[in-house]
């Protein structure tokens, strides 16, 4: 055998070692394949997995709780279970899951809804789990910075005036949906002068708003302001307000959720008043955290097992015009706490893409 040959095949054998041993992640993504934001979502996680050598994989759910268990139990019950499993707390399946991998030897890393106060008494101590902690984002905040931005660009109302107030959730039975809406209550303490005339679930569904909103709009013809849990909810009823013969920006105010590329150009527009993001970095995020935990680094000492991120933040013309631009690159690895001081805090930000 030739020197040349033998050379080759020892760079082909180092080369699948190194994908072999690579660390594997499976990522139970609740949402649809076609969905504009967990479709984002799921490209800056692989991005951030290429950059760091993770073998991720993805499962969509299509948005059926079902088929999230059903991806669990072949994940954690199969022949090539994966080093870690990442999976959201939707419609509240994250016990169902965590029950599965008891003993399974995988590690669980639970990202944008995390487990309720309840669940979590009711787990109790598991030591058959493998929970190496949570990363989410402060939907609560969301909501409010969406509706207090709102009334800013609304203006003053005169003194004994009200403005009628339209709410689009999510689903009922997913913590996002409920934190996000408590919010937009708190911001409607705040301001007693505007009265939410409804709240309906359109489900995250632009279909499911439009109807909604085509309804919602004959029934309360001066809704001045419509706040929206995500960007479909506000295309839907945007679309609704232009049925009826309104505008957007104009005749009644909208807010929204989300960076899709339709709802930054609505935003640049005027059709959209206030947009939150900056979310769909959490997956990203995740994956250096499981990189770190893999390399044997501590991630609890750095700012604590279980985070809640300051991630959303409101987007004005200038940072949309940035984010419809072309996508910036981000050092993930440079984002490691491998080799830092004890003080290093990961600076896990929405402004890593705004630079």
């Amino acid at each position: 055998m030739s020197k040349v040959l033998i050379a080759c095949l020892w760079c082909l054998g180092a080369a699948y070692g190194a994908m072999a041993h690579a660390t594997s992640v499976v990522f139970l993504n609740p949402g649809m394949s076609t969905e504009t934001f967990w479709v984002s979502y799921t490209q800056f996680m692989q991005a951030a997995a290429k950059d760091l050598g993770l073998d991720l994989r993805v499962r969509y759910a299509e948005r059926d709780a079902n088929n999230t268990l059903a991806q669990a139990r072949e994940v954690l019950q199969g022949s090539q279970r994966p080093d870690y499993l990442v999976l959201v707390n939707e419609q509240y399946v994250a016990p169902q899951i965590l029950r599965m991998a008891e003993g399974s030897g995988v590690k669980l890393l639970v990202v944008n809804s995390a487990l309720t106060p309840d669940q979590v008494q009711l787990l109790g101590a598991r030591n058959g789990i493998h929970l190496i902690g949570s990363l989410v984002a402060d939907d609560e905040e969301a909501g409010y910075l969406m509706l207090s931005d709102l009334l800013h660009q609304y203006g003053p109302v005169a003194p004994g005036q009200s403005l009628d107030l339209l709410a689009f959730s999510g689903f009922k039975t997913t913590p996002v949906a409920q934190l996000r809406e408590r919010g937009m209550r708190r911001a409607l303490a705040e301001h007693p002068e505007v009265r939410l005339r409804q709240l309906v679930f359109g489900e995250w569904s632009r279909e499911r708003a439009f109807e909604q909103a085509m309804q919602l709009f004959k029934r309360y013809p001066q809704t001045a302001l419509v706040w929206s849990a995500n960007d479909q909810m506000a295309l839907g009823a945007m679309q609704a307000l232009q049925a009826s013969g309104r505008l957007p920006g104009k005749d009644t105010l909208f807010s929204a959720v989300n960076s899709s590329p339709e709802i930054l150009q609505a935003r640049l527009d005027g059709r959209l008043s206030s947009l939150v993001a900056g979310h769909f970095t959490v997956g990203g995020w995740a994956m250096v955290l499981i990189n770190d935990d893999a390399k044997g680094v501590d991630i609890g000492a750095y700012g604590g097992r279980d985070r809640q991120l300051a991630l959303f933040q409101l987007i004005d013309v200038g940072q949309v015009r940035r984010l419809l631009g072309p996508t910036p690159s981000v050092n993930f690895r440079a984002l490691s706490a491998q080799g830092k001081p004890a003080s290093y805090l990961y600076p896990f930000s929405l402004q890593l893409l705004l630079r």
